[in-house]
């Protein structure tokens, strides 16, 4: 893995991560657009988008730790998690 997480994440992770500026970017325009021209609906559905952003960057960060817990593993750093055994309750 290189020293900026940027260049070692996979492209899943910056679409998603993208994804999550552009629209938290586009709530916060669009809510103080809304707050000078006093229109309620825009404001609601600018706090929509900045909800949607900001799912889209947890989601961001759960697909990072997988890809992290991936590499470690390639490189011999993790063991990979047994599979659970469904004939004893899944223990």
């Amino acid at each position: 893995m290189t020293n900026t997480p940027w260049e070692a994440a996979s492209q899943h992770y910056k679409k998603i991560v993208l994804i999550a500026i552009g629209t938290i970017g586009l709530g916060i325009v669009l809510t103080i657009i809304a707050s000078v021209s006093h229109n309620r609906p825009l404001a609601y559905m600018a706090i929509g988008l900045l909800v949607i952003g900001m799912l889209c960057h947890v989601a961001g960060l759960v697909v990072r730790a997988k890809d992290v817990r991936n590499w470690r593993i390639v490189n011999g750093l993790a063991v990979p998690r047994a599979k659970k055994n469904k004939d004893n309750g899944g223990n």
